[in-house]
C-alpha cells in the first residue's frame, strides 16, 4: 500500500516519552547547584529538543565557560536520578507498532545524546521499531536540518514523502528548514499557540489524536 509519508520521523522527549517535566526539573536543579539564576518553567521548557550545550546556554546565560562541564555533570546527575521513573506516553507503543505493521519507515531525531537515546530504547523496548536515528551529539542540533537530511539520505526517502512529528518549535522549524512536512503535538514542551505559528499540517492534543491523524493522513 502506498503511503503519503513513507518516512515518519519522531522527536523523543515530549513526543513519545513523557519526560518534559523531568528535563525542566533537572535544568532548574543544576542551576541551583551552581548558584545560578533558576529559569522559570517556560524558559526551561523552551530548550527541550535542543542539544545539551545549546539548551544550557539558553537556560543558563550567566554560566561561565569554565563551568560548562560542571553544569553538564549536574544536569546528567539530576536527570539520571529521574530516568528510571520515566515511561513512554500511554498508547505510544501500540501506535508505533501499527505504523510499522502498515509499512512506514520510522526514525528518531532527538536532542538527546546517543547514550541517552540508547538507554531510553533499552528501558522502553521500542528501539527495534526504528529504522534509523540521529542524536544531538552526532549531528547539528535542531533546528538545523541535518538530522532530517541525513535520515532521508540513509533511508532513501524524498522530502515530499517525509513527515517530522514533534512537540517543540525546534522540531517544526527543522522540518521547514529541511523542506518536509511537520506535525505538531501539544501535549509536550511547547504550547499549541507557538506550534501553530509555524503552520504545521496539523497540531494534535494527545497520542490518541496523533495515532488517528497518522492513520487517516499518513
Amino acid at each position: 500500500m502506498a503511503h503519503r509519508f513513507e518516512l515518519l520521523v519522531f522527536d523523543w522527549d515530549g513526543t513519545l516519552m513523557d519526560s518534559a517535566a523531568a528535563i525542566v526539573a533537572s535544568i532548574q536543579a543544576s542551576c541551583r547547584d551552581l548558584g545560578l539564576p533558576v529559569p522559570d518553567d517556560r524558559t526551561a521548557s523552551h530548550v527541550i529538543g535542543l542539544g545539551l550545550k545549546d539548551a544550557l546556554t539558553y537556560a543558563a546565560p550567566d554560566l561561565a565557560h569554565e563551568d560548562y562541564g560542571r553544569m553538564v555533570e549536574r544536569y546528567r546527575h539530576h536527570f539520571l536520578a529521574r530516568d528510571a521513573q520515566l515511561a513512554s506516553f500511554a498508547g505510544a507503543e501500540s501506535m508505533l507498532r501499527e505504523l510499522a505493521d502498515a509499512g512506514h519507515l520510522l526514525a528518531i531525531a532527538t536532542g538527546k545524546s546517543r547514550a541517552g537515546l540508547d538507554r531510553a530504547f533499552a528501558a522502553t523496548g521500542l528501539g527495534n521499531l526504528f529504522h534509523a536515528s540521529r542524536c544531538a551529539d552526532e549531528c547539528f542540533s535542531k533546528p538545523h536540518p541535518a538530522m532530517l537530511l541525513e535520515l532521508m539520505d540513509e533511508l532513501g526517502s524524498a522530502p515530499a514523502n517525509t513527515l517530522m512529528i514533534g512537540d517543540t518549535t525546534h522540531d517544526l522549524q527543522m522540518a521547514l528548514n529541511a523542506g518536509v512536512g511537520g506535525l505538531g503535538v501539544s501535549y509536550g514542551a511547547h504550547p499549541k499557540s507557538q506550534l501553530t505559528e509555524l503552520a504545521p499540517l496539523a497540531c494534535v492534543d494527545s497520542i490518541e489524536e496523533l495515532s488517528a491523524w497518522l492513520r487517516a493522513n499518513a
